[in-house]
């Protein structure tokens, strides 16, 4: 399906690889930039979650900060579709919408006042393709197809921005289609 096995191994074996641009980020040979100044979070705007135990999850709680970028990361099956489509979804929609759907079993959720809407988006195909998703729905797509046009090879292999569209045979993943 593409791609080339760039290391293979131990941890010891990937860090020691003169090729793989991830060893030389885990081996600390190649770093992101941090911004010294970054947004804070306010203490007093949080929303918390106490006692989720939906499906997977085992009495999970915990604060996000309100106005900040927050991503739920987790391995297959963790829980965090659980937590955040059936959990907080549901209960900020009963909150503000006065929505019937029962959310998954929580003790409590406070917060919520900082709120006045709630959008679900996932990534269920809602454009005439099946393959349409919300960055291609937004055009948030089109300035990723851009920069995939400039890499190198895109250019030496005479690529536009049009080749690396859902919708062209060669331009995507065609185990995935």
């Amino acid at each position: 399906h593409g791609g080339d096995i760039i290391a293979q191994g131990t941890l010891e074996d990937i860090l020691k690889s003169k090729k793989s641009l991830t060893a030389k980020y885990l081996n600390g040979s190649l770093e992101i930039s941090v911004p010294k100044k970054r947004v804070q979070p306010d203490p007093e705007r949080q929303l918390t979650i106490t006692g989720a135990t939906g499906n997977n999850l085992k009495n999970v709680s915990f604060d996000l900060p309100v106005g900040l970028l927050t991503c739920v990361t987790g391995v297959s099956g963790s829980g965090k579709s659980t937590l955040v489509n059936d959990t907080l979804y549901l209960a900020a929609s009963r909150h503000l919408y006065g929505s019937q759907t029962e959310p998954a079993e929580h003790e409590s959720i406070s917060g919520l006042e900082h709120f006045d809407k709630v959008i679900s988006v996932d990534q269920a195909p809602i454009g005439r393709t099946p393959r349409s998703n919300p960055a291609t729905y937004t055009g948030l797509f089109t300035p990723i197809r851009d920069l995939f046009a400039t890499v190198p090879a895109a250019k030496e292999r005479g690529y536009s921005a049009g080749r690396f569209s859902f919708n062209v045979k060669g331009g995507r993943c065609e185990a995935c289609q």
